[in-house]
């Protein structure tokens, strides 16, 4: 395989001057069309504030990237446990949990997810709440609990709609993350299974020790591609009043009136988010595939 690094051409430079000239041209045509007043100045203050008795806390933008970020983290693991064991069902020689973990995959990749998640908030998890009583299993937590809930989880006084946002956007996600597994072990060649039963293993040992350690290489690519899916999909759950990033934004456009540069600057932030996660996900690949050979 050719490992040459990519050179810069001249028809990287014309491909690139093109681009550039689009973007100018339809900014150009937006700012006479609109006759929009740019004003950039607020935007700082959006994500920080100095507060008279606590120093600098976060404002709305931070508070919803910060919340953005823990659905991300907290839905990804979730979504991984599920998905992953969703995807060792699909596989399973139970009838039972083969036909289980096909209905949860077809239920939810077969409905919009705004229908899911409007359905899964109000006749599901606003059932289950009332009897949980976590508003007052809250309220009568120890303070040093608190602390750490807040940390983890976001204020405390909004965990019960930051779990309900968090477990449905798992069990959406989730699904994918399914298919992925399944699909991944298949791809382990079958000789792989026969060399380990002839080793006397079991199969859950040679699911274990052999197959899964070369299905989860496989797995990366699209795990991390459904991973950043996931941190785009969580602006959905902000139609559940989850304050996260993206209902954060649309706080701030409505109260302040400066529309487009709210929402570019909420569109900034994913993209740096995301891109990101890309770039390292990208270089996880690549030591494992050095790793491999």
């Amino acid at each position: 395989m050719d490992r040459r690094k990519p050179r810069f051409g001249w028809l990287d430079a014309l491909i690139l001057a093109v681009l550039l000239g689009l973007l100018g041209y339809v900014l150009h045509r937006a700012q006479s069309h609109f006759h929009y007043n740019w004003d950039w100045r607020l935007i700082p203050g959006y994500f920080a504030r100095h507060d008279a008795e606590r120093g600098w806390v976060l404002n709305l933008l931070g508070q919803g990237l910060l919340a953005t970020m823990r659905l991300a983290l907290w839905g990804g693991l979730l979504a991984a446990l599920i998905g992953g064991t969703m995807g060792v069902c699909r596989l399973s020689r139970s009838l039972f949990l083969r036909l289980f973990s096909r209905t949860y995959v077809e239920l939810i990749r077969n409905v919009p997810p705004l229908v899911f998640i409007f359905i899964f908030y109000f006749f599901i998890s606003g059932q289950l709440s009332p009897l949980l009583e976590m508003e007052n299993r809250i309220a009568d937590t120890a303070p040093e609990t608190l602390r750490v809930l807040a940390f983890l989880f976001g204020p405390p006084e909004l965990l019960p709609n930051f779990l309900s946002g968090l477990i449905c956007l798992a069990l959406f996600e989730g699904a994918y993350v399914t298919e992925i597994v399944r699909a991944g072990i298949e791809a382990v060649p079958r000789g792989q299974w026969e060399a380990g039963r002839a080793l006397g293993l079991r199969s859950s040992q040679v699911m274990n020790e052999v197959v899964l350690p070369q299905a989860v290489r496989r797995m990366i690519p699209a795990l991390a591609g459904q991973f950043i899916a996931l941190i785009k999909d969580s602006s959905l759950i902000s139609l559940i009043s989850i304050q996260e990033l993206t209902f954060a934004g649309t706080e701030l456009a409505v109260s302040s009136g400066r529309v487009f540069e709210v929402w570019l600057t909420v569109a900034a932030l994913y993209f740096l988010l995301c891109f990101g996660l890309a770039r390292w996900f990208r270089r996880l690949e690549r030591r494992l595939g050095q790793h491999r050979h």
